[in-house]
């Protein structure tokens, strides 16, 4: 201390830490014009005191004016120093870092201004202090003085200019130090951060792009600031990396990819957006690179594809293509078991795009790897049978495609069966609504023999022979009326004449026998007369109820429809099919006489042409003489031992309500009237087209 005050005179001490910042200054320049002497003459002990009596008596007093003095000094030493300068560095920039600190706003303010004249001396020579420098920085970025913070600004953009022209700065060490104030919430200190960003990625010696993954996810917090100018620079930040993403050959798009798929989910509109279209261009870029991170990018997608905002469902069902479009590979680390389960959380979506694009893609995977596929498929397959109740048509369709691709192996597709049986059996309205829609598709990818053959065989064994009774009356009606179970009606057509014809018939008949008006259609179908007259003919008392005429009442109607004109042209040749012509006035004799059905039926027989000496006239060869013989007894008998057990159900259950017997009558007819089966209109439209991915042959 004693060298500093012979160094320099002790006036000079005490106006420097007078309260009046003029006579500091003048102080200051006085310290200046000392110590550059000193220099000239190379007494550097003598400096370095100065600095120590600056530093310890002056930044470090807890007397405000002695430090504000003491930045001056330790300013005026670097300028009066200059070229020599770097070597006394060590001393004189602690001092003025520690009084950023400080309580006093004015010594803060100070502490900038002392920093800033040192920089412009020593220039890339205080790289060494950078990291302690932009901890600095950043804080007061965000002080509560705005003089202290343009003071901190100008000595930001001071130290900028210096790194981006240095050698010395190293990147490798302050990214780490930037990444970990990526997520501060403070604006001012996120205006800071992205400033930094910007300039170091113009900077054409620093490759910023290899270091963007430890950066992203913070520059997409800034997305979603309260602040216009922090989201207008943070986007712009982040546009101007994607524009180098797109021109570099060398991008880890895999590290990156993780964060854009978390911020795909971001309630901020904006964000989501962003991410979305950084998915896109790397899935377009880097498709390869991307395969082990398919599941996640689709897990981000398919959400996104039901957006509120047009924008971002527009780029997501963009990328969903694009990404389908990528045959990748299991070997290349094509995980499609992830893949699967994202698709299969995506089936409870609420909104229908979602699950519809779910859909396509279990149908691409099942198309491409099915094999693969079908190991996961335990995960997998209660989801897709849940989802034939979901309340959209095309997304049923897409999941009876799916099924059917999956129900190429026999146990799978009487799985499914089973499961619809189920399902219809637990909901009528299920049965009701979807019904058909369902049926017919199946038909459509697995066949209709086979379906037909899979439903008969399990109905014919259901125990709840009421809904049996009106599955039956379901599955016949489809078949009498849908465009699609043509090349069926054709094979019953032939059960007399044709063996496949026959065995399709005995098969359906074992459960139609359920229902007697399906019965009765299955045989004018078959053009098994004789038989349908017999079944008629069998009937009692109790089968002749309100759900009875209901379908007596709707095969009439039907039998009108071009479906049946072989039937209505047989009748122009009533002396070769007398049987047919019996059946049908049986079906007259049930009908009451005020019912539409019997006077359109009644109408129908009046235009049969007569013959000659009725009664006694044979017949000529009729269909059921053809060349493939039938049991019609046993059949007859199947059929009676069937409706014996519906009658003792009825019964049963009618006894188990102990109603009196006075009304029993009327209480049977309200029972008819609740069991009676689902309407389903005549005339079924088509169902929508498949999907655009094709099943397998």
């Amino acid at each position: 201390m004693a060298e500093a005050f012979s160094v320099v005179p002790a006036s000079v001490w005490r106006t420097l830490a007078d309260k009046l910042y003029e006579k500091r200054k003048n102080a200051a320049v006085e310290v200046e014009a000392i110590v550059k002497q000193l220099a000239f003459s190379g007494e550097h002990e003598k400096i370095t005191s100065v600095i120590n009596h600056l530093a310890n008596d002056f930044a470090y007093s807890p007397h405000s004016n002695h430090r504000k003095g003491g930045l001056l000094g330790l300013a005026a030493v670097t300028i009066g120093l200059t070229n020599d300068a770097a070597q006394h560095l060590e001393q004189i920039v602690p001092p003025v870092l520690n009084s950023f600190n400080d309580q006093d706003s004015r010594v803060r303010y100070y502490a900038c201004e002392a920093l800033y004249n040192i920089a412009k001396v020593v220039r890339g020579d205080f790289i060494v202090f950078f990291n302690q420098i932009f901890d600095a920085l950043c804080k007061l970025s965000a002080d509560s003085d705005p003089n202290v913070q343009s003071a901190a600004h100008l000595l930001d953009r001071l130290v900028k200019d210096i790194v981006t022209e240095s050698d010395q700065f190293s990147i490798e060490e302050f990214i780490p130090l930037l990444r970990e104030r990526m997520n501060v919430l403070n604006p001012f200190v996120r205006q800071f951060l992205v400033g930094w960003i910007t300039v170091l990625d113009s900077a054409p010696d620093i490759d910023m792009l290899g270091f963007l993954p430890d950066l992203l996810d913070g520059l997409f917090n800034m997305l979603s600031d309260s602040g216009r100018e922090i989201r207008q620079q943070a986007d712009s930040a982040l546009s101007e990396f994607l524009q180098e993403i797109k021109n570099s050959p060398n991008v880890d798009y895999g590290s990156m990819a993780e964060i854009l798929v978390q911020r795909a989910e971001s309630p901020d509109e904006f964000t989501r957006l962003t991410a979305i279209t950084w998915i896109n261009e790397f899935v377009k870029l880097g498709g390869e690179q991307l395969v082990p991170y398919y599941a996640a990018i689709l897990g981000a997608i398919l959400p996104c594809i039901s957006d509120k905002e047009e924008k971002i469902r527009a780029v997501a069902r963009e990328t969903n293509e694009e990404l389908r479009a990528i045959r990748a590979d299991p070997a290349d680390g094509f995980d499609i078991g992830s893949i699967l389960s994202i698709a299969r959380n995506q089936l409870s979506n609420e909104s229908e795009a979602t699950r519809i694009e779910a859909l396509n893609w279990m149908g691409t995977l099942l198309a491409r790897h099915r094999s693969e596929v079908i190991v996961f498929l335990n995960e997998i397959f209660d989801s897709l049978l849940s989802a034939l109740s979901d309340p959209s048509n095309e997304v049923v369709l897409l999941v009876l495609e799916v099924h059917a691709c999956i129900a190429r192996d026999d146990l799978h597709f009487r799985d499914l069966v089973l499961y619809l049986v189920k399902n219809f059996k637990a909901d009528n309205s299920l049965l009701e609504k979807r019904g058909a829609l369902i049926i017919r598709r199946l038909c459509v990818l697995l066949d209709a023999e086979r379906v037909y053959r899979e439903f008969s065989i399990i109905l014919e064994r259901e125990e709840d022979l009421d809904f049996a009774a009106v599955m039956v009356q379901a599955l016949n009606l489809i078949m009498l009326t849908s465009s699609e179970l043509s090349e069926l009606r054709s094979l019953l057509k032939q059960s007399l004449v044709n063996s496949s014809g026959k065995d399709m018939f005995t098969t359906l008949y074992s459960s139609w026998c359920h229902s007697p008006m399906a019965t009765i259609s299955l045989c004018l179908l078959a053009q098994a007369y004789q038989h349908a007259c017999s079944v008629i003919q069998s009937l009692g008392e109790e089968d002749i109820n309100t759900r009875f005429l209901v379908q007596l009442d709707r095969l009439i109607r039907l039998l009108e429809t071009p479906i049946f004109a072989y039937l209505r042209l047989q009748l122009l040749e009533p002396e070769k099919y007398i049987w047919l012509l019996k059946s049908l006035n049986g079906l007259l004799m049930l009908l009451p006489q005020q019912s539409m059905a019997f006077k359109i039926l009644r109408t129908r027989l009046k235009t049969v042409p007569q013959w000659n000496r009725p009664g006694t006239t044979v017949e000529g060869k009729s269909v059921e003489e053809g060349e493939v013989e039938m049991d019609f007894a046993s059949l007859l008998v199947n059929f009676e031992a069937m409706q014996v057990s519906h009658r003792a159900r009825s019964k049963s259950q009618l006894r188990s309500r102990n109603l009196p017997s006075s009304a029993l009558s009327l209480e049977m007819r309200r029972s008819e009237e609740l069991r009676r089966p689902f309407s389903m209109s005549v005339e079924i439209s088509r169902p929508p087209s498949r999907s655009s991915w094709t099943l397998m042959s």
